[in-house]
């Protein structure tokens, strides 16, 4: 969840989201390198001779600056297509959960159960008990068991969306027409929220993602009570 005036990312509740916060600050140290480098090469200039007779032609400077860029472009490659692979790895998942996109709600069907289907819609500020957090709660929540690889398709209706839950991970576009599929696990109970992070109207700020991780055991009674509606 985030906080105001938070300048960071959210608490990371999936593997996938703490593989992506580790990457960020190995890419991080090397901006952060690469902006000392030129400070540095920009106060010498400034500060001494702009032109030095002796280095009109240095063959060895001119590897380096060829050859340095090439090393840096590698290193911050070669994680983020490890991180690529690891989001489009879906291997045997627990749960399918197809979330459906519309001008402003969700639909969420649960494809392991034949009548698992219910719509997800903000809840009115006037409806708020205390403690809620305004246009971030819905009426329906999608529970999941934690611990277990749920794959999620995602698609819309009507026109592009995209399901987004930071503390997730997550972030895939839902395109009419078409299913997109991502997966994640997770890694503790809570309460994550997220919002359509595609512009797809008047109302696009208003149809937000709320997904609840719980135990085996209470999602079993939280599907059966939903079976029974």
């Amino acid at each position: 969840m985030a906080h105001p005036s938070q300048l960071g990312f959210q608490d990371a509740a999936s593997p996938i989201m703490e593989e992506l916060l580790h990457f960020h600050d190995h890419a991080l140290m090397a901006v952060f390198l690469i902006s000392t480098l030129v400070l540095y090469i920009i106060t010498t200039m400034m500060t001494t001779k702009l032109t030095n007779t002796n280095a009109m032609d240095a063959q060895e400077i001119e590897m380096v600056w060829t050859v340095m860029p090439a090393i840096i472009l590698i290193v911050i490659a070669l994680p983020s297509l490890r991180i690529l692979y690891l989001m489009d790895e879906i291997s045997d998942p627990h749960l399918t959960v197809k979330a459906i996109g519309h001008q402003w709600y969700w639909t969420y069907e649960f494809t392991n159960y034949e009548d698992l289907v219910f719509d997800s819609y903000m809840l009115p500020t006037q409806d708020l008990s205390p403690g809620q957090f305004r246009l971030l709660e819905v009426d329906n929540r999608m529970v999941i068991p934690m611990e277990s690889p749920i794959r999620m398709l995602i698609s819309a209706e009507d026109v592009l969306h995209s399901w987004t839950v930071p503390s997730m991970g997550v972030k895939t576009d839902a395109i009419p027409g078409r299913l997109n599929q991502t997966t994640f696990i997770a890694s503790r109970p809570g309460v994550f929220y997220g919002q359509c992070s595609e512009i797809c109207g008047a109302n696009h700020s208003f149809m937000p993602i709320v997904v609840e991780a719980t135990s085996l055991n209470f999602f079993q009674k939280w599907s059966s009570s939903m079976l029974e509606l």
